[in-house]
């Protein structure tokens, strides 16, 4: 039987990807007690970076809202993993880390993390609200636009 959050990722028409294994010394993962904490995720589908570059400069804000959504996308890859295939363990989102790289002049680091932050509350509903940070940054692994780290509450 497909748990209530894989049902409701389908609705939305969302296909976990299988994940990527790191690139460097540190574990995708880390489960302590009760939470989960979920190594930074890039813009990346099939092992390609969907965008590279710079917000302000080569992306709009939808533009870097999607990569948001696709980092969001491959955390939620890693959590099913961490929880063993069952989302419907997650009791909270407790926060997301967004970094955003982007020209100096920029400024919407929040919306842009919004790609990310609504993807959760879509997923899991009020306990997908978050607490979180938009850090804008000079440049990020790969020059991609954004990286998203988070934490969950699971049962």
């Amino acid at each position: 039987m497909t748990g209530k959050i894989e049902g409701r990722l389908a609705e939305l028409g969302i296909t976990l990807p299988a994940t990527s294994a790191p690139l460097a010394n540190y574990v995708p993962t880390r489960v302590l007690g009760k939470s989960v904490y979920i190594s930074g995720q890039v813009p990346a589908r099939d092992g390609k970076d969907v965008y590279t570059g710079k917000l302000g400069a080569d992306y709009t804000i939808e533009q870097g809202q999607d990569a948001a959504r696709i980092c969001a996308i491959n955390i939620l890859a890693h959590l099913r993993n961490a929880v063993d295939g069952d989302l419907d363990r997650v009791v909270n989102v407790i926060r997301l880390g967004g970094f955003i790289n982007a020209v100096p002049e920029f400024g919407d680091h929040p919306k842009v993390l919004n790609g990310a932050s609504d993807l959760m509350v879509e997923v899991f509903g009020d306990a997908g609200r978050h607490a979180r940070a938009a850090v804008g940054v000079y440049s990020l692994p790969r020059n991609v636009p954004v990286e998203v780290d988070a934490i969950f509450e699971i049962a």
